[in-house]
């Protein structure tokens, strides 16, 4: 049976004070659950008996059998599923010469938690393995981040920095730092390397003005036809999206040169 004090856990890691001070996050769903279950420590698992008659051999420190009913007091769902886990947050070494070696992301403050999931998912589809996040970026561990991610969370390392000094700290090793501009270059036009930064700014500011000035590369992502009249802009995980999979795209094809 479910206490309820295990319910009001449960719940309160929707809030990120609370998944900071336990160090812990949710995620619910069974495709969700067996993709992180083999990448982080699983803390307490609670599923049905059909589910965990289904998945015997799973580890977890604690596991709790529940009906359908028990499992909609605990979930953050407006439709839960069999499962839901609390896992225990991991910690990253902070390497800032990965961007000599590899193509990254750095996010200015994207804000929603929906976008910033969707980001991470898009990263992993192209092999993005680091996202370096300005302090005012929405929180990797917030339930809605973590559904969005659809598992990707277990590839992408997200580090949380002084972007300004790690951008800085970039540039003076000559690392190519691109950021998207409505006055920028055209994207389709422009030499992209296999390695560097591709900065994604705010939903409704775009790239700031201090971070603006560190980049090397603006880039522009061309409406069609050009000069007809558009909407204003791209959803900043829509446009990360393009972005990636140019530079993806122009690799593989200087690959095959």
């Amino acid at each position: 049976m479910l206490s309820k004090n295990k319910i009001k856990y449960i719940r309160s890691l929707e809030l990120k004070k609370n998944r900071r001070e336990e160090h812990a996050f949710l995620a619910e769903g069974n495709k969700l659950v067996n993709d992180l279950i083999n990448h982080f420590s699983c803390q307490l698992l609670i599923a049905t008996k059909e589910w965990l008659q289904s998945h015997p051999h799973l580890q977890a420190a604690e596991i709790i059998e529940v009906t359908h009913e028990e499992l909609s007091r605990a979930s953050l769902l407006k439709t839960p599923q069999e499962v839901l886990a609390v896992f225990e947050q991991p910690h990253y070494e902070f390497d800032a010469n990965v961007t000599e070696q590899s193509l990254c992301l750095a996010l200015d403050d994207v804000q929603d938690p929906g976008n910033l999931g969707t980001i991470i998912r898009i990263a992993d589809w192209f092999g993005i393995e680091h996202i370096f996040c300005s302090s005012g970026t929405a929180d990797v561990y917030n339930p809605k981040t973590i559904q969005a991610t659809m598992g990707a969370i277990a590839r992408v390392k997200l580090h949380y920095c002084n972007l300004p000094d790690f951008l800085k700290s970039a540039s003076q090793k000559n690392t190519p730092i691109f950021g998207t501009f409505l006055d920028g270059e055209n994207i389709y036009t422009q030499e992209l390397p296999a390695n560097g930064i591709i900065i994604m700014g705010n939903e409704g500011n775009g790239i700031s003005k201090q971070i603006a000035e560190m980049v090397t590369h603006r880039i522009l992502i061309p409406n069609y036809p050009q000069g007809c009249e558009t909407s204003e802009s791209l959803n900043v995980a829509v446009a990360t999206a393009i972005v990636c999979a140019e530079f993806r795209r122009r690799t593989a094809w200087s690959s095959s040169l």
